[in-house]
């Protein structure tokens, strides 16, 4: 049996999954007759191509293709343009993340946890510099201790450790929840904030750079203490039109490497290379940081600054490419948090949660993974 779909909704479909048509004639043959309205699919055939675009089957049998907003304010540009329409990626995910974050608020209401009180606890009118002292106290990021770390890598580890203590759920996912064929992409996209005083929820985009992920988690947290949900795209070479970005981006770049400190330790006729590693190492953030700080410096003008960002961020994407696979269950904490996975697997133990629902929250199916996660976050 045939159905009758508008063509524009089957283009809408596939445009809003970042699909050309070249990608999926292989499954659907007569794709191209349906978008140009000379043939129609089954329902069958339409339930597949409502699967391989991610869309719900039942947006077809609309008079028109829907308008989907983004669930949160929407801050990310190309160049100065804003972005109109968010991908089938990006909105999945954000979906799944407001689900968790609706269960742990409400876990977290029932153990009468109190209300986090930096949600919300800066304005746009605070000084950077406070700003970023106020958070680095309430995170106890003690610069001393980070200089005492092997690498910015066990830093950026150290520093999700200490926001997910505080209070804030912290997700770093490259995929869409457990799905590897529908990676994010981190041109998209870098990041988002969740504010809410109970369940506040961060989520860095696993597929940008671990260099990059440094600056997006300090930039979210900035969202949150300024008590404000927001997708992001910003990276620390970014100079946002946005006010609101802007002051985020100086709050990051303060929190990870104040700029006092980073002035008197900064040896500007130094060999620009060995300098950038230097500090990088003595500060334990990555070294596209250390460059944000020598333009805030002086050391570099913005075309200086732009050419040889780009030069090491190609020089950190062609070393992630060559790194090979995780562990599991460490890429499954980091996937979901571990503050909500073990408020799930303690929740689910207790018999308040069905595992049912606790497997759709951390993303797989099997009752083993789930008891080898619990032994992993010790509450088994």
């Amino acid at each position: 049996m045939r159905v009758e779909v508008k063509p524009e909704l089957l283009r809408w479909a596939r445009e809003r999954a970042g699909l050309k048509t070249s990608a999926l004639t292989a499954r659907f043959p007569k794709l191209d007759r349906w978008e140009s309205g000379e043939g129609q699919p089954t329902l069958k055939q339409l339930e597949h191509f409502a699967n391989a675009t991610h869309a719900p089957v039942g947006y077809f049998f609309l008079a028109a293709p829907p308008v989907e907003p983004m669930p949160i304010p929407d801050f990310r540009t190309m160049g100065s343009v804003h972005l109109e329409r968010p991908s089938a990626n990006i909105l999945d995910t954000i979906y799944l993340c407001q689900q968790r974050q609706e269960w742990y608020r409400d876990y977290a209401r029932w153990a009468a946890a109190d209300p986090l009180p930096f949600i919300g606890s800066v304005t746009l009118k605070k000084d950077v510099e406070a700003a970023a002292r106020a958070m680095r106290h309430a995170l106890k990021f003690d610069l001393a201790e980070r200089r005492a770390m092997s690498s910015w890598s066990e830093a950026l580890r150290r520093f999700i450790e200490q926001a997910d203590e505080l209070g804030v759920l912290v997700m770093v996912n490259g995929v869409v929840g457990s799905n590897n064929y529908r990676k994010l992409d981190p041109n998209e996209f870098r990041g988002f904030a969740i504010a809410d005083d109970l369940a506040p929820l961060v989520f860095i985009n696993g597929s940008d750079t671990k260099a990059a992920q440094m600056f997006t988690l300090a930039h979210e947290l900035a969202h949150l203490w300024l008590g404000q949900s927001a997708v992001s795209d910003t990276a620390p070479s970014s100079t946002p039109a946005n006010h609101i970005e802007a002051w985020c981006n100086q709050v990051a770049a303060e929190l990870l490497v104040p700029l006092k400190i980073f002035r008197e330790e900064y040896r500007v006729r130094a060999d620009r290379q060995e300098e950038m590693s230097r500090l990088a190492r003595e500060f334990k953030v990555s070294t596209l940081v250390i460059l944000r700080r020598m333009l805030d410096a002086g050391g570099l003008t913005r075309a200086q600054f732009v050419k040889v960002y780009e030069e090491e961020l190609k020089r950190l994407i062609d070393l992630t490419a060559k790194g090979g696979g995780g562990d599991f269950y460490l890429t499954l904490g980091a996937r979901v948090g571990k503050r909500f996975a073990r408020a799930v697997v303690i929740d689910t133990l207790e018999g308040q949660t069905l595992y049912r629902d606790a497997f759709h929250l951390l993303g797989f199916s099997k009752i083993a993974t789930f008891e080898t996660l619990g032994h992993r976050l010790g509450v088994v």
